[in-house]
């Protein structure tokens, strides 16, 4: 495995991640009871016109227009959702009518019960009406062949109900991407486990596995191997095993002598297309594959590993889900809450609290201390605040770009 990799730019780093990610890896068809979150792997069509005939939209009755002025109508039936008035409405005649129920021939409004008045079987009405008043349109929702959605598309409750109405039972869902997490360290003990006086708590592979299943992957927990090269080797060979897609590594990703992670995936037969970013956060990233499966492997520092998913992991994800807008640029503007000195040679993802202005836009204020080890930082931070590589000191309150952390 050669040492020699060039260091890359954060955009040319993705490129290179993206660059052989094609999904969906395969497509299921599922109930639609399971489908929320899941990505689409093929257009859904409608099956049906919706609604399948014009609709009453009010409580009211239904006439003619024309006639509502004469004042006097004769009711000649009802027509109630799901039963509709099997006659026809002619001229001087109103049918009752209730919200959802189909419109009769020779209906072309309906006139709000607020606005009528009724005397047995007749019809006083108050007020005129227009035609088409207070009636749904044969097909205003959509009609039979309409493309609702597209391939790539992360379901959300509205769209699973969309498909419902649509006449879809099932729905073809791309698989997720199925996404190995190994954390490595002498120092990591599990949360509750005992520890001795010179070992840490693990807790970057919490905040991975919750952003793979965030981004729709399927995570597994690979747990907390030691410095020791021949059990990473074991791991990894684990991860393959069980049918890993992407094996994600936390820490030995730089080149001190304990960081063992390169040695270890190299002797399992890796590929490796580059193990250095030009950023800051998240310099010693490992990018290569070991057959099929894709393997990412992260800093162990809490800020850089999370960066580094946001930045890279995440859309990986998203691209093996068959989602076409994977690596689509997802900062947005919002205003610097304080001012900024000038930036470093790399491109740096400042953690930042993220607030509102008067008018509703963004504010993102840095937070006091930028150390990487910090999880007290991330859990504070609503954006990434970019910066990049000699950009020049900006002002408080002027625009500058973001990738937002929270809704």
């Amino acid at each position: 495995m050669s040492e020699k990799k060039p260091i890359l730019s954060v955009d040319e780093a993705l490129a290179e991640i993206l660059s052989e990610a094609h999904g969906p890896l395969a497509v299921v068809d599922a109930p639609l009871a399971v489908c929320f979150g899941a990505t689409l792997a093929q257009d859904v069509l409608a099956r049906r016109t919706q609604p399948p005939k014009a609709l009453s939209a009010m409580d009211g009755y239904a006439l003619r227009a024309s006639d509502a002025a004469a004042g006097h109508l004769r009711i000649v039936g009802e027509s109630v959702a799901g039963r509709g008035f099997s006659g026809l409405c002619g001229p001087g005649e109103a049918v009752r009518i209730f919200t959802g129920a189909p419109m009769p021939a020779g209906a072309d409004s309906v006139l709000i019960q607020e606005d009528a008045r009724r005397e047995g079987d007749s019809l006083i009405a108050e007020r005129p009406v227009r035609a088409g008043a207070n009636v749904r349109a044969e097909g205003v929702d959509f009609h039979t062949g309409e493309t609702l959605l597209r391939r790539g598309r992360r379901l959300s409750p509205a769209d699973v109900a969309l498909a419902a109405t649509a006449d879809h039972a099932t729905l073809p869902l791309a698989r997720k991407p199925r996404v190995a997490v190994l954390s490595t360290g002498d120092e990591l003990v599990a949360p509750g486990a005992p520890r001795g006086n010179d070992q840490i708590v693990a807790s970057n592979a919490f905040a991975v596995l919750g952003l793979v299943a965030e981004a729709g992957g399927e995570a597994f927990d690979l747990g907390v191997v030691p410095d020791r090269t021949e059990e990473i080797e074991a791991a990894v060979a684990r991860a393959r095993r069980e049918s890993a897609d992407i094996l994600v590594t936390i820490a030995g990703a730089s080149v001190g002598d304990r960081d063992l992670v390169r040695e270890a995936l190299g002797r399992e037969g890796m590929d490796l297309s580059f193990w250095k970013v030009n950023m800051k956060p998240g310099k010693p990233l490992i990018h290569g594959k070991i057959g099929p499966m894709r393997v990412v492997g992260l800093p162990g520092n809490p800020a850089s590993a999370f960066v580094c998913v946001e930045l890279f992991l995440r859309p990986l994800i998203r691209a093996l889900s068959g989602d076409p807008l994977a690596g689509a640029d997802r900062s947005e503007p919002a205003l610097a809450g304080a001012a900024l000195p000038a930036g470093g040679a790399r491109r740096e993802y400042v953690r930042a609290s993220l607030d509102r202005d008067g008018e509703g836009r963004f504010v993102a204020t840095p937070l006091p201390d930028q150390d990487s080890s910090l999880t007290s930082a991330l859990s504070a931070s609503g954006a990434l605040l970019i910066r990049e590589a000699k950009d020049p000191a900006r002002a408080k309150g002027e625009f500058i770009r973001i990738l937002r952390l929270i809704p």
